[in-house]
């Protein structure tokens, strides 16, 4: 049985949020991401998906959550996987590894 592909939420911005000065962009957060968790977790399907906080898709889902993010200054980019946030500001590979594990997904 193949496991269905696990779609890990950025939602950030071109320009880093003011809290976050001097922390990686989040275009920078996702190559990030994307390399470390298929060394991490090689050959086992996920996606990262950025969204623009200030410009996000027709999705009401994605939408809301942009401006909840906006309107609560949480620090982006802010990681999410499923409806669970599992990093903001500078996202810990530690706490992504750990949610990710809870879905299925194990070191090769």
């Amino acid at each position: 049985m193949e496991k269905e592909r696990l779609e890990i939420v950025v939602y950030g911005a071109e320009q880093t949020c003011a809290s976050c000065v001097g922390l990686p962009s989040s275009k920078d957060t996702i190559e990030w991401l994307e390399a470390a968790i298929s060394r991490k977790f090689p050959n086992q399907p996920f996606q990262v998906i950025y969204i623009d906080i200030f410009n996000p898709p027709e999705d009401q889902d994605r939408q809301a959550f942009s401006q909840k993010v906006i309107e609560e200054d949480l620090f982006y980019p802010v990681v999410v996987i499923g409806d669970q946030i599992v990093g903001e500001g500078n996202p810990r590979l530690k706490a992504i590894y750990e949610v990710m594990e809870q879905h299925g997904y194990h070191e090769s």
